[in-house]
């Protein structure tokens, strides 16, 4: 399996690229790297230093490894943060190249905006790149709820309601969805579920919530369910694999008592992962 992601990448901690692309290569991924910015670590610390890399450099990238018959036999592009407009075109315009001399390849995208305590945290026309031009063009979002309720003009809450914004997310164009951090009123409490929707099914996962934030989680979700799902074309099995990788990994980052990700530390929760939560069929 190869998967070409297009992504921020830090030297310090793990977001991005720094996040998806060690734990996809652990499970047997074969890579292609393609950053977007080069900073030193994640914004998140209020401070950082490095290059943004311009959409026509990405775009270059994208070209030199289209000469050397790189984008074929590609299975799947993957996005995660997007900058701007010329960001946005560049990954557009990647997808339709893979798509070309790929055909069976997908656009897995997480539609980076925001969250239900800040709100969003992207400038607005990268807003309505992701919700009019980002989302119709891709195969598979990874939206958390906030994000869903954005790109389809809804505040869902409840499960029915999270089920139904799926529903107008995927006549946007995805054909599948996984809503990370779900968080309902009727879930358990001290709890965290995911929502993993494809064709007329629906299925929910649930975890106990760990008292941690770690910036690069998101990223490590997205690509590990990409690349079960398309080794499985199952998301019921992609998300029971994914949800106990990713868990573990928390686990260890929290044990460690880091702020950053214990990626490597955790690596054998990619390759081995302890399915331990059950997946629920909800529709």
């Amino acid at each position: 399996m190869r998967i070409l992601s297009i992504q921020s990448s830090v030297a310090y901690g793990h977001v991005g690229n720094s996040a998806a692309v060690f734990p996809l290569q652990r499970i047997g991924v074969d890579v292609m790297p393609v950053h977007t910015v080069c900073f030193s670590n994640h914004t998140g610390y209020g401070a950082w230093r490095g290059p943004l890399i311009s959409g026509s450099d990405i775009t270059e990238i994208i070209t030199g490894i289209e000469e050397r018959g790189g984008l074929a036999g590609v299975d799947a592009v993957l996005s995660g943060y997007q900058g701007g407009d010329s960001i946005g075109d560049a990954i557009l315009d990647a997808v339709a190249r893979v798509k070309r001399h790929s055909s069976e390849a997908i656009y897995a995208c997480d539609p980076v905006l925001g969250n239900a305590k800040s709100g969003c945290h992207v400038a607005p026309e990268v807003q309505n790149l992701i919700r009019d031009r980002v989302v119709p063009a891709a195969d598979l979002i990874t939206p958390n709820q906030f994000e869903l309720g954005f790109i389809t003009g809804t505040s869902p809450e409840s499960l029915e309601e999270i089920l139904e914004s799926v529903d107008l997310a995927r006549e946007r164009g995805p054909r599948t969805v996984l809503v990370t951090s779900v968080d309902r009123p009727e879930a358990a409490p001290d709890s965290l579920e995911m929502l993993a929707v494809q064709g007329d099914d629906a299925w929910l996962i649930s975890t106990p919530r760990l008292p941690i934030k770690a910036n690069g989680s998101g990223d490590v979700t997205a690509a590990l369910f990409t690349a079960h799902l398309l080794r499985t074309s199952d998301a019921a099995a992609a998300l029971s694999r994914t949800t106990a990788s990713v868990f573990s990994l928390l686990e260890t980052t929290l044990a460690a008592g880091t702020r950053e990700l214990q990626l490597v530390a955790a690596q054998e929760a990619y390759a081995h992962p302890d399915e331990r939560f059950s997946v629920r069929r909800v529709r």
